[in-house]
Formats: structure tokens, sequence, C-alpha cells
């Protein structure tokens, strides 16, 4: 299996459809954004897309931006999108790419990333801690996890 990014990919249409076979809203909602190049746009300039493959098989992506879908820009940045295609579930599959995103932040100097999850008990295991429940740019409440990278 191999880590990279996909705006580094010399193969982003084959990524970006694999990323639209996910069974998740939020993965046709990522798909979407990247056919209409929304994605930087919403989330900042800045955002990459990180890719855990196998082959040519997508096993896992996540992304890293400056914003996420709580609008509140004095937090950042925010790991996102965060999915592993089902026949790679329980394998940790989402921690390798978890950690390998905050390996970039600390090699950037960057002490802390927050994510926005309804999930109770699953990013806790990659050293996240409940901070608090926000509403998202919906409205809606979500819960709200920080990780300490120092």
């Amino acid at each position: 299996m191999q880590i990279i990014e996909y705006y580094k990919s010399k193969n982003q249409e084959h990524w970006k459809n694999e990323i639209g076979k996910g069974d998740w809203s939020a993965a046709k909602l990522l798909y979407s954004w990247l056919n209409t190049d929304k994605l930087k746009q919403i989330c900042g300039k800045s955002t990459k897309i990180f890719l855990l493959t196998d082959g040519d098989n997508l096993v896992s992506f996540a992304i890293l931006a400056e914003q996420d879908e709580i609008d509140a820009p004095e937090l950042s940045p925010w790991i996102g999108f965060a999915y592993t295609f089902p026949k790679y579930r329980g394998n940790n599959n989402i921690g390798k790419l978890i950690n390998r995103i905050c390996d970039t932040l600390k090699s950037n100097k960057i002490e802390k990333v927050y994510i926005s999850t309804d999930h109770i008990g699953l990013y806790e295991k990659y050293g996240f801690v409940f901070w608090k429940i926000m509403n998202n740019r919906e409205g809606k409440p979500t819960r709200v996890y920080i990780k300490n990278l120092n």
C-alpha cells in the first residue's frame, strides 16, 4: 500500500472516479466538488487530499484543509472527508492517513488539528479529544475534536 497526494498525482481522473465510488454521501460530495473545482474554493487553496492506495484501488482517503464544515476561520487546519472503503475496514487504514497528515503538520510546526464528526469512539483512538459541540454550516450540531501535535 502507498500514500499519495491527489493533486500531485498524474492519475487525478482515475482517483477522482475512485472517490466517487464511495458509498458515503460525503464521498459523493467530494467527488462533485472535484468535478467542479469547488473543493479549494470552499476548504482553502492549500487543501490536500491524501489517498491510501493498493495498486489501482483506493483504500482510504482524507483531506487536510484550512476550513471544513464549521464556519470558524480561527480554527485551522481540519482533517475532513475521512473514509475507508468497506472491504478494507478493520485494518487501521484511515489511521495510516491520519498519521501521515499529522506528521505533515508537525513538520510544518502546526501544533493542533481539528475534526468535525458525529462519530463517538472513532477518532479518540488516533489521539483526538472531544472539544465541544458546534453548529456546522447547515446549522446542525456536530462534535468537534482536537489533537495536539506537540
